[in-house]
């Protein structure tokens, strides 16, 4: 008797991955140097730079494991986790491009038409054309099957009309995915009758409200679809399909190195402190602290790995993924205990210290740690499932 592992193995890095790893970090330093971004704690939500993601496109570090038909570039998902990985460990500004590159396009190539791929795929390829994601909404928290946004079918169309709630960067994006249900509510089959829509958020009916962190800095939106008008070809897949794509775009969403790396600017600004101190202020406690740092983020790494592996190979990851995004959610705020624990400054938004500077970032952006791409609640449900626990 076989069964499947509950992580996938992990897939040995090649020449090409490490001559792609070596280009991005030269890049990087360029950029550094020019003054072209400040490194940022959750630089995937907060660092919103068109003109950076623009440089990505050129590059052709976007769109990667698109095919070249589309715009894309006929790369890897282990390719594409190489030039994620050092993005966000220098804590670049990636938030313009994230949704579109991460979620959007591979559920394109996996659900969407020949039309829909041309009409957005090069657009995200070159970095011009930005997306949001509308899941969640008021009062239905990580629970994806109780959405209220209803969708009725109309003459060559469909009109929508619900709330939904942190979608990151609505109002700079060009458009939408919307989970919407489709047919009424079957409370014995609560994930049927659920259907995906590419909704352009400059169609009539749509008002986008910021939700401000506590930071002031405005990246969520509650977006309001009023009787929105949605083409026949603007379907994501077929109506009705609509839970199973939603379940294949969160493995990708959970899965990926910003489930590990979102506070790794700090931790890294916290061993250059460490490095920079006279010896007679390091003390044994700081090192293990980084140690722990270091030890966890290396371990997480691998994890995440497998599952880019695993996606190269086509498999399903909905486990292993909800894995990385409980357990890389949990580090997230281990690596903001540890630095707090060992710094000796003040959080400040405001200073021109890097180490206060970041230690504020992530205070402040800690709260959403465990909210986004599913809370740790059901990410565990989905886990105990996976092995036959419920």
């Amino acid at each position: 008797m076989t069964t499947t592992p509950l992580v996938p193995p992990v897939p040995a890095q090649t020449e090409a991955m490490a001559a792609l790893r070596a280009a991005v970090r030269e890049f990087l330093a360029d950029e550094l140097a020019a003054g072209r971004f400040t490194p940022q704690v959750d630089s995937w939500i907060a660092g919103w730079d068109p003109e950076f993601t623009r440089r990505l496109g050129e590059h052709g570090w976007l769109g990667m494991t698109i095919p070249s038909e589309y715009g894309g570039h006929d790369r890897s998902h282990l390719e594409r986790y190489v030039v994620t990985e050092e993005l966000l460990a220098a804590g670049a500004p990636v938030a313009a491009h994230w949704v579109a590159d991460r979620q959007v396009g591979p559920s394109l190539m996996r659900h969407g038409t020949d039309y829909q791929r041309r009409r957005y795929l090069p657009g995200i390829a070159r970095g011009e054309t930005y997306f949001a994601i509308g899941m969640s909404e008021p009062e239905s928290g990580s629970d994806l099957a109780s959405v209220r946004t209803r969708a009725n079918q109309v003459d060559g169309g469909w009109e929508i009309t619900g709330t939904k709630v942190w979608t990151s960067g609505a109002h700079h994006a060009h458009a939408f995915f919307v989970l919407a249900r489709s047919e009424p509510l079957d409370p014995a089959h609560r994930h049927d009758g659920l259907s995906q829509f590419i909704v352009d958020l400059d169609s009539p009916g749509i008002e986008i409200r910021p939700i401000k962190l506590l930071t002031g800095h405005h990246h969520f939106n509650e977006v309001v679809l009023d009787r929105v008008f949605v083409p026949d070809e603007l379907v994501l897949g077929a109506p009705g399909d609509g839970w199973e794509q939603v379940t294949s775009e969160l493995s990708f969403e959970r899965s990926g190195p910003e489930r590990i790396l979102s506070t790794f600017p700090l931790a890294q600004a916290f061993a250059e402190s460490l490095r920079g101190a006279p010896t007679s202020e390091v003390v044994d406690a700081d090192l293990e602290r980084l140690g722990r740092i270091a030890a966890r983020a290396a371990t997480l790494r691998q994890l995440s790995l497998a599952v880019a592996g695993a996606l190269t190979e086509g498999a399903a990851v909905d486990l292993p993924a909800a894995l990385v995004k409980d357990l890389g959610t949990q580090f997230e705020r281990e690596v903001i205990d540890e630095v707090m624990a060992g710094s000796r400054i003040e959080p400040d938004p405001t200073s021109t210290d890097e180490l206060a500077r970041l230690s504020a970032e992530a205070l402040m952006h800690a709260p959403g740690f465990t909210l986004r791409g599913g809370t740790t609640e059901v990410l565990r449900g989905v886990i105990a499932r996976g092995m036959g626990l419920r």
